[in-house]
């Protein structure tokens, strides 16, 4: 099983993103704070999860742990301040908002911006590395598959019950056809040109 903390010296969250590299809907951003003694042996990178697998821990992430909070940042905002800092301000927004302040930051990947006047270490693969990480891109994943499964029912076209947003061949071919809607991100290449590389 993953050990829960890259340090244990200070209060440490977890914080992880989803969604960075659709062409539609938000990228979703969390942080969690886990008691010193969680363990369950299906936690994991949340890519390395079932659906099923990763609802299961989401009711148990939410219910057990410290803190966590659970941010969206918009595709009018990405396409304000480009993806790379939407995610750094997602994950600075749910790290504001837990109901315990940490005291330290683990972050998933390779870089990181923020505001708050907490430490940090990123930590590439994180998520597959630490729980309190792995706990974050769980629920970051199911909220934003959540959201995705919601604006589906009024834009079926998309597959975005199944796509969830990617940039599918099925997704860019809707694109092709029935145009963007204000879900998109339009700084991302939507085009149909793309489909060479599927």
């Amino acid at each position: 099983m993953l050990p829960n903390f890259y340090q244990t010296e200070l209060l440490e969250a977890g914080c992880d993103e989803a969604g960075r590299g659709c062409l539609a809907g938000p990228v979703f951003a969390a942080a969690v704070i886990l008691p010193p003694d969680f363990h369950h042996p299906l936690l994991n990178d949340s890519k390395q999860m079932s659906e099923k697998n990763r609802n299961l821990l989401r009711e148990i992430i939410c219910r057990e742990a410290v803190a966590w909070a659970v941010e969206a940042v918009s595709a009018e905002r990405i396409d304000e301040i480009n993806i790379l800092n939407a995610s750094f301000e997602g994950m600075s927004l749910a790290a504001s908002k837990l109901s315990v302040a940490p005291q330290f930051l683990a972050i998933d990947g390779n870089r990181f911006r923020t505001k708050l006047n907490i430490p940090f270490q990123c930590i590439v693969k994180g998520d597959g590395k630490y729980a309190d990480i792995a706990a974050a891109s769980v629920l970051a994943k199911t909220f934003r598959d959540e959201y995705m499964l919601r604006i589906a029912e009024q834009y079926p076209m998309y597959g975005w019950a199944k796509n969830k947003g990617y940039p599918t061949r099925e997704h860019r071919l809707a694109v092709m056809e029935h145009g963007l809607t204000e879900h998109h991100r339009k700084t991302f290449n939507c085009e149909v040109d793309q489909l060479t590389l599927f």
